[in-house]
């Protein structure tokens, strides 16, 4: 048995198999959760066969059981293991592959990113709507050719749209980090068309589509990416714009997964 069908069948223990809805927070976006609805149960990442602990502040390494307000299951995966970490791929997208394993069909997946966008002030949410794969890696292995017109879901972003019609969309650079990006780095993405850069989510929505979810990707701006504000880029800034926008994006999502699982 693999270290997938392990960590799966302990969730499905704890959990059971009723969810079609998962969703991955990234960096200060933990106190959302506890918007969404009921926690039912809860769990460490350390108790989980095979799962990863991080160490990056922010990320609260547990997996929760969650009620949406209409009755419907949620599982929640409150912080990610990210490629910088050193671990390689397999770790970056295992939470995915067991969400997979356990018959998920949509899946959300959130980050905290750089904006390129002077218009998008830091706790701006943005749907992706593509995305340039800048890691250098992939999750997908052998002649694998996997088709990503449309890796994050048209369906899933009208969704939200009819929840919030102003939201807007970008495209996402997943860079390999931990090093921010430099200005000159910005401003090649930035006439790539690129409006949005991070250092998570690309790889894991690989993987998903791969497994044939749906992927909605949302991210929140926490700043502006680098050399466009004149000020240096730091981490504990990334924390500060998300806990400052928990009650925001907590009620939207909690209303994006209600819709969600309503249709499903």
């Amino acid at each position: 048995m693999s270290n997938i069908e392990r960590a799966a069948g302990f969730l499905e223990q704890r959990f059971g198999n009723r969810a079609e809805v998962a969703i991955v927070l990234g960096s200060g976006w933990a106190d959302a959760a506890d918007l969404f609805g009921t926690t039912l149960d809860e769990v460490a990442y350390s108790d989980i066969p095979g799962f990863r602990n991080s160490d990056i502040v922010g990320h609260a390494h547990k997996a929760r059981l969650i009620q949406l307000e209409n009755n419907q299951l949620l599982i929640a995966f409150i912080g990610r293991t990210h490629l910088y970490e050193g671990f390689g791929v397999d770790a970056v997208v295992f939470g995915v592959k067991v969400l997979a394993n356990l018959g998920i069909k949509n899946l959300i997946l959130t980050n905290a990113c750089g904006g390129l966008n002077p218009v998008w002030k830091p706790g701006t949410p943005v749907l992706i709507s593509d995305h340039i794969n800048f890691t250098g890696t992939t999750p997908l292995q052998g002649a694998n050719f996997l088709d990503v017109t449309e890796v994050y879901s048209k369906r899933l972003r009208n969704i939200c749209k009819s929840i919030k019609p102003d939201l807007e969309e970008g495209v996402y650079v997943g860079f390999m980090g931990p090093a921010y990006e430099t200005p000159a780095e910005i401003e090649m993405v930035r006439r790539w068309g690129a409006t949005l850069v991070g250092m998570s989510t690309v790889l894991e929505a690989m993987a998903a589509r791969e497994a044939q979810m749906e992927v909605l990707g949302i991210s929140l701006v926490t700043n502006l990416a680098a050399g466009m504000s004149g000020e240096p880029l730091s981490h504990a800034e990334v924390i500060e714009a998300g806990k400052n926008a928990t009650k925001m994006m907590g009620t939207l999502l909690a209303e994006v997964m209600k819709e969600i699982t309503n249709e499903s």
